[in-house]
C-alpha cells in the first residue's frame, strides 16, 4: 500500500495539486463519497470499488497537501478506536459515550 500512497503522492506533484487549496480537495474527497453513496443505492460492486478508491485518493492528496501522512492519519485514527466501547444501534456501532 505505502508504494501505492507514493505513486498517487507524486502523481499528485507532477499535476500541482500538492501545492492546491486544500479547502478545495476537500470538496473532491465529499464529491467522490458521494459517488460512493450512488453505488451503494445501485448495488453496482464495479462502481463502489472504483469509489471507494477515489476517496483514498482524494485523502491521501488532502493530507499531502496538509503536510501530513495517510499512514500517520489512519495510525492515529486507529489508537483512538482500538479500545472504544458501544454496541450496534440500527445497523450503526455508535461509541459508548454516545450512547
Amino acid at each position: 500500500m505505502n508504494e501505492l500512497v507514493t505513486k498517487v503522492e507524486e502523481w499528485s506533484k507532477s499535476k500541482g495539486l500538492d501545492k492546491a487549496d486544500s479547502s478545495k480537495q476537500f470538496l473532491k474527497v465529499t464529491e467522490e463519497v458521494g459517488e460512493v453513496a450512488a453505488a451503494l443505492a445501485r448495488s453496482d460492486e464495479n462502481a463502489l470499488r472504483d469509489g471507494i478508491g477515489d476517496v483514498v485518493v482524494a485523502l491521501i492528496i488532502l493530507a499531502q497537501q496538509n503536510d501530513m501522512d495517510l499512514q500517520d492519519c489512519l495510525e492515529e485514527a486507529y489508537e483512538k478506536i482500538a479500545n472504544r466501547n458501544g454496541k450496534m444501534v440500527n445497523g450503526v456501532f455508535v461509541k459508548e459515550e454516545d450512547l
